[in-house]
């Protein structure tokens, strides 16, 4: 029976620099003000991640009544509504935001434009976490669609002053597809003026969709409330190939792989580069035995950490992580 040879590693695949700037904000909290730290929701989503967090002294909670006076407390990645935010500083906790500068981006178009008298159409998935931060910006007028079907029945107050927004971990294809039935239905509509949807959700997908064609199989590296993650499966099913989506190499099954020659490997922007290495390894116990890297647009983005959380070391005090840290 075949068994998978050869290993094909998207290029880039993994933690991007909001995931990375949210994880350290939390170990530096810890580092500096010491454990317990509290987390408003989980600061990414990814299981791995979180339990190690809170190996370290991280207490994750989802609503403000857990968290004891005076504590510290911080926003997670996706970012919160104008309600909690507001909440949180009349409690009087100490309080450090994690929210990706690319969804902050979002919540100040949308807090602008709302001055200027503007209601808005979200694309998003209900229920997510950055949609209920970005649709808290405002008290009213701001419509969530979910699919193409859904933009026929939003009944926005007026139409002469409407714009759109997205969720920044979309597909990239499916959100361009519900854009263009927005734009259909109100063609005066204001589109941001540089996309919503992140650098790295975009870049993530465009590995998968040119490594598609080049493997049997597509494993995905992320947890199941991972919405990046669950879109990069999904665009390898649409283009054809067999996709799975992993949250640590336990969960592969050997029969996905009777049959598959070549194997594409990627992960989810939450998803740490250790469980890509567990699964490779996996795979490789399953008869691969070679990796190849793809080639891939490298991503230098890096964001700065929030006042407060630099490290004193030696009277001086430092922003960013060495080198030897890996992040």
């Amino acid at each position: 029976m075949l068994r998978p040879q050869e290993i094909v590693l998207a290029e880039p695949r993994g933690f991007c620099a909001g995931v990375d700037r949210a994880i350290e904000i939390v170990e530096r909290a810890i580092e500096k003000f010491g454990a317990p730290i509290y987390v408003r929701h989980e600061i990414v989503h990814n299981t791995y991640v979180v339990n190690d967090l809170k190996s370290k002294g991280a207490i994750f909670i989802e609503e403000l009544d857990d968290v004891p006076p005076g504590a510290t407390l911080i926003f997670s990645a996706h970012g919160v509504s104008k309600a909690v935010q507001l909440e949180a500083e009349r409690r009087g906790f100490s309080i450090f935001d994690a929210t990706c500068p690319l969804v902050t981006k979002v919540h100040v178009e949308v807090a602008k434009l709302a001055k200027e008298g503007y209601e808005f159409i979200m694309i998003g998935h209900k229920g997510h976490p950055e949609v209920e931060g970005t649709m808290g910006q405002l008290s009213e007028g701001i419509h969530l669609v979910e699919e193409v079907g859904d933009v026929a029945h939003v009944n926005p107050g007026q139409t002469d002053k409407l714009a759109v927004v997205t969720q920044t971990t979309l597909s990239v294809d499916d959100a361009a597809e519900i854009t263009a039935a927005v734009k259909r239905r109100f063609p005066q509509i204001r589109e941001p003026k540089q996309q919503d949807i992140c650098y790295a959700t975009q870049n993530r997908q465009d590995a998968v969709k040119v490594m598609s064609s080049q493997v049997d199989l597509v494993i995905v590296v992320g947890s199941p409330t991972s919405s990046n993650s669950n879109r990069l499966r999904e665009l390898a099913v649409k283009l054809g190939t067999p996709g799975y989506m992993v949250d640590n190499a336990d969960e592969l099954k050997p029969e996905w792989f009777d049959g598959i020659a070549r194997v594409g490997l990627t992960a989810g922007a939450s998803a740490p580069e250790v469980l890509v290495k567990q699964v490779i390894e996996r795979i490789k116990v399953l008869g691969a035995t070679s990796v190849r890297k793809m080639d891939g647009i490298e991503e230098t983005v890096k964001f700065p950490l929030p006042k407060g959380l630099k490290i004193d070391v030696g009277g001086l005090e430092i922003s960013a992580r060495s080198p030897e840290t890996g992040r």
